[in-house]
Order: structure tokens, then C-alpha cells, then sequence
């Protein structure tokens, strides 16, 4: 990955009364030049908007940014019916999604929809074999016939467009295992960062499962989920008693998104408020113009 793919986006709420706020702070985004906007996946609560028909409606009314689903309920979102709603956005956007997906974490939601439980090994099969699947059928070529463990298809036609990059959210050892296999990136989980212990621990089991199947570590993107406030002044400190991120002033934010760049190969930054909230339209201007631009002039350099 060279450093001008390194994305910067932002973390957007999808309920029904957020509508306006999160039309607004979509199309300032695309105006301002960001690479990408993010919506939870939560179809189990009655005051979300549909995750992808939300990414779909707001792909539609901008030009340049690009849309993910932080990540994908995949238990509710059959892989074969997945493939055909990520073909198809892709299509209509001209390339511009991202396909993030989960093994599934809210189960006694998940089955509230009607969806029968998995065991947490059987998730996270059924979620490598997904992306599997997903990738069979896009790109063209003959009928697929797809018999597995989880997922069976037979004579189907693969979509015409190539499926997205798939960023996971992958947790345990299997998952990130699975990730290092099969995925193009991997947002760790619980906004954990390139300082932590999780990252440490985390990604050179995703590197070595990559590394097994032949593959470059290198190729697999780190994207952070990351909170924090934007100051008028400089914080004294800018990390917690645990060493989490809490935000500073616009050079502090610079130099420590520069310093993720250069020296922990940081491929991306998603932008939450403090609470792992979505940033209001004030915060999200000072990010996309004053912050973003100086570090990718810095890690261009």
C-alpha cells in the first residue's frame, strides 16, 4: 500500500430523526474531499434506518465519497443476497464501497430477528466462507455452483462488477485468522488503535494466516475507528491514564495521525466523536479541512 491510499472518513448515525443532520454532514464531506462515510449495522432496532438502503440513498446524492457499512450484520444478510446488494451499489457508484463485514455479535438480538444462533465457531466459518462466496459471485464468469457447510448455491450467475475491497471487524484469533486469508483490511475492534495492546496482539495473527495461504501481509489495510475531540488549544495530555486517545488540538491530532502513518503503517482514520458517537458538522469541517489535508501533505513528503 503506498501512502496516498491511506482513506480518512467518518462515523455517521442512521436513525430516522438523524436524517437531516446525516444528509447535511454527507454532502459537506463530499465537498470537502473526504474518501469515505460510515453507518452502523443494527437491524434488530426499530429507529435505525436500513443500513444499505441508507449507503445506497446517500452514494446517490454525492459525487466523489465513497460508502461503508461498519461492518455488516452478515447473519441477517445472507451472503448470496449480500453479493448482489454490493455488485449492484458498486455499479451505481461507480466503485465507491467498501464491503465491511462481521461475524455477528449481538445474538440474543441477532436471533430476536428470527435468525438461528451460531456458535461463535460457526460464525466465524460462515463468515469466511461469505466472503468466499461473495467474491465467486461478482466479476463475471461461468455459473457458480457453491456447495459449503454454510452457504449453498447452484447454477447462479455471478454479477458483471468486481466485488469491493472487504474490510472485517474481526476479533478473536479465528476471526482475525480468516481476515489475514480472505480480506483486504481490518478495523479492530472497541476503537483500538495502532498503541494498544489489541493491535500488538491482534495483527500479526492476521499477518502470519496471510503469510500461510501466500499471500503479502502488507496488502491488508489497518483502518481505525477513532475517537476524539478536536480542541481549540493544545491538550497537555492527548492519551488517557490507559493510554486511549482522547483528541488535542488540530496539530496534535496531525502529528499523531502522521506518526500512525510513518511509523505504524496506519491505512486509514474513521472519524467518531468522544463517545464513540457521530462527530457534528462543526468537528467534521475542522477534520476535513484543516486536519486531513496537512497529513496527507506530511505523509506525502
Amino acid at each position: 500500500m503506498s501512502r496516498s491510499d491511506v482513506v480518512f472518513g467518518f462515523g455517521a448515525h442512521s436513525g430516522f430523526g438523524d436524517l437531516p443532520e446525516l444528509l447535511r454532514m454527507v454532502q459537506q464531506a463530499d465537498r470537502d474531499g473526504l474518501d469515505l462515510f460510515s453507518l452502523s449495522d443494527h437491524p434488530y432496532l426499530g429507529e435505525r434506518l436500513d443500513a444499505y438502503a441508507a449507503l445506497g440513498f446517500l452514494l446517490g446524492g454525492t459525487r466523489h465519497i465513497g460508502g461503508l457499512v461498519n461492518v455488516t450484520n452478515l447473519p441477517t444478510r445472507p451472503a448470496p443476497m449480500l453479493a448482489r446488494t454490493v455488485t449492484s451499489l458498486s455499479a451505481l457508484s461507480d466503485g465507491r464501497v467498501v464491503l465491511g463485514m462481521g461475524a455477528g455479535g449481538l445474538w440474543d438480538r441477532i436471533t430476536d430477528m428470527g435468525v438461528p444462533r451460531q456458535t461463535p465457531g460457526d460464525a466465524v466459518d460462515a463468515f469466511e466462507e461469505a466472503i468466499v462466496l461473495i467474491r465467486k459471485l461478482s466479476g463475471g464468469g461461468s455459473p457458480v455452483t457453491h456447495e459449503g457447510r454454510h452457504y449453498q448455491v447452484r447454477r447462479i450467475e455471478p454479477a458483471p462488477v468486481a466485488a469491493p475491497p472487504v474490510w472485517t471487524g474481526s476479533n478473536g484469533p479465528k476471526s482475525l485468522a480468516a481476515t489475514g486469508r480472505v480480506a483486504d483490511g481490518w478495523i479492530p475492534g472497541h476503537a483500538a488503535d495502532w498503541r494498544s495492546e489489541r493491535y500488538r496482539a491482534s495483527r500479526p495473527i492476521i499477518d502470519e494466516a496471510a503469510a500461510a495461504v501466500g499471500r503479502d501481509p502488507r496488502e491488508i489495510r489497518t483502518i481505525y475507528n477513532f475517537p476524539g475531540r478536536i480542541t481549540d488549544r493544545p491538550l497537555t495530555a492527548t492519551r488517557d491514564h490507559d493510554g486511549r486517545w482522547i483528541g488535542g488540538s488540530a496539530d496534535q491530532w496531525i502529528e499523531e495521525l502522521t506518526g500512525a502513518v510513518l511509523e505504524h503503517d496506519a491505512s486509514g482514520f474513521m472519524l467518531f466523536s468522544s463517545g464513540h458517537g457521530a462527530s457534528d458538522l462543526t468537528t467534521l469541517a475542522r477534520w476535513a479541512q484543516e486536519i486531513v489535508p496537512s497529513v496527507r501533505e506530511a505523509i506525502a513528503k
